[in-house]
């Protein structure tokens, strides 16, 4: 693997960790914040693929944007357009006022991250 596939992997685990952790809390879960790092992680893993391949990407958070351009790569992906169309607005949405997570979109989102993650961590030759 690439130092620099390697490096967005971590990233990625890193952000996985966060969501998990809030997720497993008794109290005081933070929505908020398990959607976007649910979405941080799905959008690292992503990035890991297509460096990997050597795709270049813009500097994005959009995960449709990115899963466009891994669809050639890994074309059996296109299932996941509808759950990156969900995730993508935890990027921005739920960090500022006017919009808070609910306790069903955070379990939702980390779902949804955990198979996205699963599957992208296959591609790259990891353990699950």
């Amino acid at each position: 693997m690439k130092p620099l596939t390697q490096e967005w992997v971590e990233k990625a685990e890193g952000d996985f960790q966060v969501a998990v952790q809030i997720m497993r809390r008794r109290k005081q879960r933070v929505h908020d914040a398990a959607c976007f790092h649910a979405q941080q992680t799905v959008e690292k893993y992503f990035k890991a693929r297509l460096c990997e391949a050597g795709v270049a990407f813009p500097k994005t958070h959009d995960l449709v944007v990115l899963l466009k351009l891994l669809l050639p790569l890994e074309p059996m992906w296109v299932v996941f357009l509808p759950q990156a169309h969900l995730l993508a607005d935890y990027a921005v949405n739920f960090r500022y006022p006017g919009d808070t997570a609910t306790s069903a979109e955070a379990r939702l989102a980390l779902k949804t991250c955990k198979g996205i993650r699963r599957d992208v961590r296959s591609s790259l030759g990891l353990l699950v």
